[in-house]
């Protein structure tokens, strides 16, 4: 019996193509391999430590209101269990993209340029959403939303509750997971940059939140980022859908920059509450306390920052696309204004310049 010939959709083994083609199936495998470590005696101490959360404390009746519960501080075990949730992330994310983007970009018949921007918007916006009803639920059982002053006296200071650990290792989880889909994307090399600055601030404020047990503000302002970033990829995800809605949609920058300055005056209003009642001068970092100037200053200039970048981007960003539009538009009035001169009153000029030659008539 011959061998069979090589199928064009069954590329090579560990190839780029099959490594792209099969990485879900492949990280499903090793997702599993933790999943089975608890079937196991002598392995189910490791395998813990990926699935559940770690460095949980628990604290009596007589220093909480609510009476005794188990919270919980970070700690270097907490890596083992964003692996696996990153794990778990790359699964789902390549779920969405076979069984629902891949089946609209079939329909739309876009172009591959358009498809991916389809695909960024639609795994970011189911994300969006996922994390803001996850996130107005914990604000609403912290009592957060009923009573404010919980986001800079919520005690104690360096523990946070099992919902609220979990909420920022899942963040975690999926914004690290993006650096790997980079590649199973296949991301052009010129988006690349952007990319990776886009990923980093997130990681870069979600860890800081989380290591300095700004959980709560953390949280809300998250809430308020990816509310307008939702917005911004719905208008997306419409406009894909019908281009005749493209200049319905631009009142969402108004939007996204009233979203702005909203966390700048939650963030310097809740860090200054927070920080401002008393500095403590024998500070220890390691113990969760942050109450000190350098703290201040690290919090705000970091939090400000950050919006002044995201609103110069798309300052910049708005400013080419009007640029075009207007150069496009003034193209079109003067190819129409050339047009109205070479016909008066309903008849042709003879002398435009476009206008074909007159045929010389023969002599009788």
């Amino acid at each position: 019996m011959g061998l069979r010939k090589k199928n064009a959709r069954n590329p090579p083994v560990l190839s780029h193509e099959f490594m792209v083609q099969n990485h879900a199936d492949m990280v499903s495998c090793v997702g599993m391999f933790f999943v089975l470590g608890l079937m196991f005696e002598g392995t189910a101490e490791m395998s813990i430590v990926f699935l559940t959360l770690q460095h949980g404390v628990v604290v009596p009746a007589e220093e909480l209101p609510s009476g005794s519960r188990t919270l919980y501080h970070y700690g270097v075990k907490d890596l083992a269990t964003v692996f696996f949730y990153m794990l778990v992330a790359i699964i789902i994310h390549a779920t969405i993209q076979e069984y629902v983007l891949d089946k609209i970009s079939k329909r739309l018949q876009l172009t591959k340029g358009k498809q991916n921007k389809l695909n960024e918007a639609g795994q970011l916006s189911v994300f969006y959403i996922v994390s803001g009803i996850w996130g107005m639920i914990i604000l609403t059982s912290e009592n957060c939303l009923s009573d404010p002053t919980l986001l800079w006296r919520a005690p104690p200071h360096n523990m946070m509750t099992f919902q609220m650990k979990f909420f920022y290792i899942s963040q975690l989880a999926y914004w690290f997971h993006s650096f790997p889909e980079l590649y199973f994307q296949k991301a052009r090399k010129q988006d690349i940059p952007g990319q990776l600055i886009f990923i980093g601030l997130h990681l870069f404020h979600i860890g800081g939140a989380y290591l300095l047990y700004l959980n709560h503000l953390g949280l809300l302002l998250l809430m308020l980022h990816y509310a307008v970033e939702l917005l911004s990829n719905v208008c997306s995800l419409i406009y894909f859908g019908d281009e005749r809605y493209q200049k319905g949609l631009s009142l969402w920058p108004v939007v996204f920059i009233s979203g702005r300055l909203v966390t700048l005056i939650v963030s310097v209003v809740t860090v200054g509450l927070h920080l401002a009642g008393s500095q403590t001068r024998n500070a220890n970092a390691l113990s969760g306390n942050v109450n000190v100037l350098a703290a201040k200053i690290a919090v705000l200039s970091s939090s400000c920052s950050i919006q002044v970048y995201i609103t110069w981007t798309l300052t910049t960003v708005w400013l080419q696309r009007w640029l075009e539009d207007a150069s496009l538009q003034a193209a079109g009035r003067r190819r129409r204004s050339r047009a109205r001169k070479g016909t008066e009153n309903g008849v042709e000029n003879p002398n435009r310049i476009d206008s074909p030659p007159k045929k010389k008539e023969k002599a009788p």
